[in-house]
């Protein structure tokens, strides 16, 4: 099925064929036309999957038909960027059309945005906390609502707009079309759902498997200091461009950014504390080539959209494997190839192993100029299997001393080791089953052991440090003594001097008298 066959009218197949587009995506072959039928939709279907395109397609054509006033198509999604993304698509698809479409979002000043809704709008694209405040201000009523599109539904619930989604959900006619879209459904989602949508038809898109048969995964184990090196090194050696990188905090990337900057890589940082206007610029710089790495959190990074996208590293281990397929989803999209490259230190293992066996495979290892210390003094653990229960807090003066013996043996082993050579498209393609095939790793010591082994070793150093600390206290006790024997002393002269003064006074007295 192509286009031409989907019953969309002569305008929208104009844009689409200015576009490029040819042949549907295969969310787009079952969402367009149930959705031009009038039905609801829950789509389950993740980043890269051309749902956008699914949803304003239909929208551009079911108002195109009928003819009303205010606000008739609403569209509501999580980050400011998304809602750019998704505003510029209804821009593009529907510019043979009459219709008009404006996009608000926090961060900025709302003067501009109330002056477009003021203007007259047919579709409006919006972020949950600026549509509550212009709604409470006056300037957006939404009684002729006839498409309500929920859009990224679990990542509102992870940023905590729940609540929010549900104040404009009580101010929509009853009478009206809903598509609802997430990646992922969680209990409160599937809640949310229920009583959203009226008999829905559900759609599933894009299983796990086929998001990361195209992507080449690897994995480097590093200690945490040793990342910002080994990264840098990385992109250096294999002259990357495009790479985006992933951490979990704001405070992460900019601190990934800068010490990027400073080895001469050209990186920006984009988060939810950076301004509108900083991230705009730096989505654009990225685009365009003008800088080699934008370093992004997840949240950050749900609305960029960047086609040949070849490299994602995760500089932190996401804690769930939707997540890590969210990020590596941002590359190999469409089919193409594309590099997951993960950087992994010891309290990130549970994490991988978590992953690996959510997507079926284990992701072959890559040995760095820079090992991770703790695992290095013997064999690699075997990642299909958990641990025992051990704490992760491993004294630093056994590190210490394990980096102070282990230092140039890993350099000394690292130097034999080939480079990775990294691949994209077809090539990538291709290669990724074999990687699988190739990628088990032989019965190894567990994480647990090894973690045992310096435990032991930490509880020798903590004796010792004990045994210091009680010479110390009973140093520090007897200069006490001798401190109060001082004070005894002092207290005698200060006794002889008060009696010398009285018999001073006392002759002095006498002379008066006389």
């Amino acid at each position: 099925m192509n286009f031409n066959e989907m019953n969309l009218i002569k305008p929208l197949l104009q844009a689409i064929k200015e576009e490029g587009f040819i042949e549907p995506s295969p969310i787009q072959k079952k969402t367009i036309p149930l959705v031009l039928e009038g039905r609801d939709i829950l789509g389950c279907a993740q980043t890269g999957t051309g749902k956008t395109a699914a949803f304003a397609l239909p929208i551009l054509q079911s108002l195109s038909k009928g003819e009303g006033s205010g606000v008739r198509a609403l569209i509501i999604t999580p980050t400011r960027e998304l809602a750019i993304q998704i505003y510029e698509s209804f821009e593009c698809f529907g510019k043979y059309t009459s219709l008009k479409q404006s996009v608000i979002y926090g961060g900025v000043g709302q003067s501009l945005q109330v002056n477009s809704l003021k203007a007259g709008i047919d579709i409006l694209i919006a972020t949950p906390g600026r549509l509550n405040d212009l709604i409470g201000q006056g300037y957006i009523t939404l009684d002729a609502i006839e498409m309500f599109v929920l859009d990224e539904a679990d990542q509102m619930l992870d940023m905590g707009f729940l609540n929010d989604i549900k104040k404009v959900i009580k101010l929509l006619p009853k009478t009206r079309q809903t598509l609802l879209f997430s990646a992922t459904m969680p209990k409160e989602i599937e809640s949310l759902a229920t009583n959203l949508l009226n008999n829905p038809e559900i759609i599933k898109i894009s299983p796990v498997t086929s998001t990361v048969d195209s992507i080449e995964q690897s994995v480097y184990f590093v200690d945490r200091l040793n990342k910002i090196s080994l990264l840098t090194s990385l992109i250096k050696e294999h002259k990357m461009s495009r790479v985006l990188v992933f951490t979990k905090t704001k405070h992460g990337a900019d601190r990934v950014a800068d010490k990027l900057n400073k080895a001469k890589v050209k990186t920006q940082a984009i988060h939810g504390g950076k301004g509108q206007n900083a991230r705009q610029t730096a989505l654009s710089d990225f685009k365009e080539g003008k800088i080699k790495v934008l370093v992004a959190t997840d949240i950050a990074a749900r609305g960029i959209d960047i086609s040949e996208l070849s490299y994602v590293v995760n500089y932190d281990i996401p804690n769930q494997a939707e997540i890590y397929i969210h990020r590596i989803g941002r590359t190999g999209r469409a089919g193409l190839g594309g590099n997951a490259i993960n950087l992994c230190n010891i309290d990130d293992m549970d994490y991988l192993r978590e992953i690996e066996k959510h997507i079926g495979m284990v992701i072959p290892e890559v040995p760095s100029k820079w090992p991770m210390l703790i695992l290095e003094k013997t064999e690699k653990p075997v990642r299909g299997q958990r641990p025992e229960n051990t704490t992760k807090n491993v004294g630093k003066e056994s590190v210490k001393t394990e980096e102070k013996i282990l230092l140039n043996e890993g350099a000394k082993k690292t130097k034999a080791h080939k480079k990775p050579v990294y691949k994209t498209g077809e090539e990538s393609k291709k290669m990724s089953s074999t990687k699988k095939k190739g990628s088990a790793i032989g019965n190894k010591n567990t994480v647990a052991g090894k973690k045992q082994q310096l435990q032991e070793k930490n509880s020798t150093v903590i004796e010792k440090k004990k045994t210091v600390i009680d010479k110390k206290k009973t140093v520090i006790d007897k200069k006490k003594t001798v401190i109060d024997k001082r004070k005894t002393v002092i207290d005698k002269k200060n006794a002889v001097i008060d009696n010398k003064k009285s018999v001073i006074g006392k002759k002095k007295h006498k002379s008066i008298s006389m």
